[in-house]
């Protein structure tokens, strides 16, 4: 046994990342943790199985046998405080005739403790995001507990039956490659007979710092291979270190005391915020009206129900960085989905810089990188959650809008919006297909011809480009189509990983690993869904999710959350905007299959938000539902009558609602107000709930190409002999230019000295053109349907000040009822009609005049303002737990007396 290989901060660190469950009746401790370390990952640890009721290293649950096995880690027991803020289950006493073990689990418990034993790896070889991108997870061994409807156990040594592989693809079956786990606790046993002195040597100098009340420092063992530790060895170290901690807690007690004396008094036990993207108001009191939320009514009774301000402009990551930071635009830098480049004048991602390392080290046709890339969060401020960590509250923060990459802080976070997927985009979607390959897809997909050979069908699926080589060629997967002579089903085989796959029935989550040197793979995961059958075959695949299991770059807080998420409930999705909205506006899925796809991600956040309520003692929960935001997008058409995409997608010549998924959009409000009614009945004494939305919605009828607009009044010179029809703006004679739009809502003028080519002096003509513009824009009319098109243009710097200021627009433009930006006129083209009709599915929008879109806020406590804003949240969070909020925050408290009971 030789010395720690961690430093000290590391070890301090670790202090929290215990993510552990202690299941009631089966006592199983099986729960995988996983944090990188400056010297490697660390990975697995034993459980308590329900067959043997003792402590015991399961096989299964360990690291995948392939991966690189020069020396191992054994950590031994830890004592853990939940005040720490510790993800803990309660193990309980409802097995029958509990023996030793379960006592002794409960006085561990009684003390606020919980022993562990953890197996770690120390590996290089397959640690791929070492290299390739910014604080990789290393790789654990696929494993997640059994769903419901699900047949077969997963048992120590075990394999998964064949039953239950097939039920693992929703329906279909799955055909993997298995890892062998049989023979290896015999195999233990017989390195115990061989070795036991050195095993008993080990033991008993783990035993010595376990005693300590500090965190243990783990140990490097000798020879190859993994250390199981006999269930008597473990069954020794749990009684001891079981009795020390009973004769160590009156010290831990009084230094935690002293440690926590200084700290606010809260005046709530938990908070707990659930975000529902988009849920309108209007459509909320008339459904309430009509008795069908009876869930939001009860609540909106025993607290309260208000309409909530939204932010300008009324746009997602605008309006959750308001949220989050209790700040104006101005202080939090995001005014948009996206920014533009001022020297090119091409779109950027607002929120997100993903750059490349420093230095590059070249062996032959190899590119090593040397250090990580820059991976920048580009919102501004802090979020509450932030500032509540500096006062040791806790936080779990799930899937809200702009944290990606992940906030560090007190607490765990799973980053939502802009998260990319594989291939570094916003989501990318494959379509394979025996049809003639036509022009590729306007938005968000791919299309790849799949060839026959034989009664096979095969392709290359393109993953993201390898920057190991020189050139970055794409990775590619073989996959293949056999065809059994059915109209109805197929068997797909790729990485290694055939499935039998039904039309029009979506696949379970597939592993694929791209191989982009010796011993080095990136992981992803997608859905596939064959869409059509017969002469024709073409088979969708969802855009490729980063592995949760082994994300190629970080999307959690700590590193190690989103892998333990993915080993308690099951693979799901990680990309920022999950719903694929762009194949339903392509054709390339129908409204049902988009609307399965879309609740199966709504079910996976489900499932991670009544874990975090079931663990989190004290502190916040805050997680948000994007599938309110998808659904009223895309089914908007069926809500009334005279909607041109009613017309064009439903082939309604008339534009009457009807249809199978007519009620889609009631359907799902339905469906959160039962949400809503059992996260109630998961409250405790001191708990507040608040459900809230960052906007409302409204119908998206017509779009204005504002590009289009100032092309045709002069402010927007085209080069010469250009049509205009080119996207991003690439036509665009700058130097002629005063003004352009780009995004959903933003006016730019070509400022001198500002622009690459400005052509607009700052000062006294810049003022004068922006004064005339809105004069000209404010009230625009659509002279075919005799409406109004634009209800008020904006000038940021009237609505708010910061830091941030001179990032916004010039102009911002709050667009009617039933009006938005072009589709042309969000990716800068400027050939086409200045308004035209919008006959895409995504027929529902809210980037509009805020005014026109308020979000909801409900509460169980009753709150002393009439008018919240969605800047209030934040200020309002600090307060409740005894913290002043800060003063740069622009949102007030929205309680005035000193108890919120």
């Amino acid at each position: 046994v030789l010395p720690s290989v961690f430093d000290d901060g590391v070890v301090f660190h670790m202090k929290h990342l215990e993510a552990r469950s202690v299941r009631k009746q089966a006592l199983r401790v099986s729960e995988v943790i996983c944090k990188e370390l400056p010297h490697a990952p660390v990975v697995g640890f034993g459980r308590l199985t329900q067959g043997r009721k003792h402590l015991g290293l399961g096989g299964q649950n360990l690291v995948q046998p392939a991966i690189h096995q020069d020396y191992f880690v054994v950590e031994g027991l830890r004592k853990v405080s939940h005040e720490e803020g510790d993800d803990l289950d309660r193990p309980t006493a409802c097995l029958p005739q509990p023996n030793l073990i379960d006592t002794i689990l409960q006085v561990l418990d009684h003390f606020k403790l919980v022993v562990a034993f953890r197996v770690a790896l120390i590996s290089g070889a397959d640690a791929v995001g070492h290299w390739l991108h910014a604080s990789r997870l290393q790789h654990l061994h696929h494993h997640r507990r059994t769903r419901p409807g699900e047949s077969g156990d997963h048992h120590d040594g075990g394999s998964v039956s064949s039953a239950a592989q097939g039920a693992s693809c929703g329906g279909n079956r799955c055909h993997g490659r298995k890892n062998s786990t049989g023979g290896r606790f015999s195999a233990s046993r017989a390195l115990l007979r061989r070795r036991g002195r050195w095993v008993v040597a080990g033991v008993l100098g783990l035993l010595v710092f376990a005693a300590t009340p500090e965190p243990v420092a783990a140990y490097v063992g000798p020879g190859a291979g993994f250390v199981f530790v006999t269930s008597f060895l473990v069954f020794a170290v749990s009684l001891l270190i079981a009795v020390f901690s009973v004769l160590l807690w009156p010290f831990r007690a009084a230094l935690r005391f002293i440690r926590y004396a200084h700290l606010p008094k809260p005046k709530v036990r938990r908070l707990i915020i659930v975000g529902f993207d988009g849920q309108d108001p209007k459509l909320t009191d008339r459904f309430m009206a009509e008795g069908k939320l009876p869930n939001f009514q009860s609540l909106a009774a025993e607290g309260c129900y208000h309409p909530l301000q939204s932010t300008f402009p009324s746009v997602s990551p605008v309006a959750w960085s308001s949220f989050s930071t209790g700040t104006h635009p101005a202080k939090h830098n995001i005014y948009d989905f996206l920014d533009r480049d001022r020297r090119t004048y091409l779109p950027l991602l607002s929120s997100t810089r993903i750059g490349p390392p420093d230095r590059i080290l070249k062996l032959g046709r190899y590119r090593i990188p040397i250090g990580k890339p820059d991976l920048r969060l580009l919102r501004r401020s802090r979020p509450f959650w932030s500032i509540l960590g500096d006062h040791q509250i806790w936080s779990t923060v799930l899937r809200v809008p702009i944290t990606f990459p992940p906030d560090r802080f007190y607490g765990a976070q799973l980053s939502a919006m802009c998260v990319p997927d594989l291939l570094g985009t916003q989501g990318t979607f494959t379509l394979l297909t025996t049809r003639k390959l036509e022009a590729g897809f306007k938005e968000g997909g791919r299309r790849v011809r799949l060839k026959r050979v034989g009664d096979r069908l095969e392709a290359e699926l393109e993953g993201p480009n390898n920057e190991l080589v020189e050139g970055a060629p794409p990775l590619r997967l073989p996959l293949s189509i056999t065809l059994n002579g059915s109209d109805e089903s197929a068997q797909i085989e790729v990485d290694g990983t055939a499935l039998e796959l039904r039309r029009g029935a979506l696949s379970d989550w597939v592993d694929l690993a791209f191989r982009a040197a010796p011993g080095v793979k990136v992981r992803g995961i997608c859905r596939m869904l064959l869409t059509e059958m017969g002469e024709h075959v073409s088979l969708y695949l969802t855009p490729i999710n980063l592995d949760p299991d082994s994300p190629a770059m970080p999307i959690s807080h700590p590193d190690y959350y989103a892998t333990y998420l993915s080993k308690k409930l099951g693979k799901f999705s990680t990309l920022g905007l999950a719903e694929d909205t762009w194949a339903l506006n392509e054709g390339v899925i129908d409204d049902g299959a988009f609307l399965r796809q879309t609740y199966d991600i709504d079910r996976e956040r489900e499932n991670m938000l009544f874990a975090a309520l079931k663990r989190v003692r004290k502190g916040a929960v805050v997680c948000v539902f994007d599938a309110t935001d998808r659904i009223q997008h895309m089914f908007w058409r069926y809500l009334e009558e005279g909607h041109p995409a009613a017309r064009v997608v439903q082939g309604n010549g008339d534009g009457r609602p009807g249809g199978e998924h007519a009620d889609a959009i009631e359907d799902l409000y339905l469906h959160n107000d039962a949400m809503v009614g059992r996260i109630r009945r998961e409250l405790r004494e001191g708990d507040m709930l608040v459900v809230l939305s960052d906007h409302g919605f409204t119908s998206f009828r017509r779009g204005v190409n504002l590009n289009a607009w100032l092309h045709e009044n002069g402010y927007l010179k085209l080069q010469d002999g250009a049509q205009g029809e080119g996207e991003w703006l690439r036509e665009v004679d700058w130097a002629e230019t005063k003004a352009y739009a780009l995004g959903l809502t933003g006016l730019y003028l070509n400022i001198a000295g500002r622009e690459a080519q400005g052509s607009v002096e700052p000062g006294e003509e810049a003022a004068a053109l922006k004064a005339e513009l809105i004069q000209r824009l404010s009230g625009l009319e659509d002279s075919e349907k005799g409406e109004l098109a634009i209800r008020e243009v904006f000038d940021p710097s009237a609505l708010y000040g910061g830091p941030y200021l001179q990032n916004a627009p010039d102009l911002l433009v709050g667009y009617a009822e039933g009006y938005r930006i072009s589709w042309d006129g969000a990716t800068g083209v400027v050939a086409g009609n200045v308004i035209e009709d919008n006959v895409k599915p995504w027929s529902g929008d809210h980037c509009v005049d805020p005014r026109i879109v308020p979000g909801v806020f409900f509460s169980n406590k009753v709150i002393d303002r009439d008018d919240p804003a969605l800047i209030d949240l934040a200020p309002t969070a600090c307060w409740l737990f005894g913290v002043e909020p800060p003063a740069h925050m622009d949102g007030k408290v929205l309680f005035e007396r000193e108890s919120i009971e």
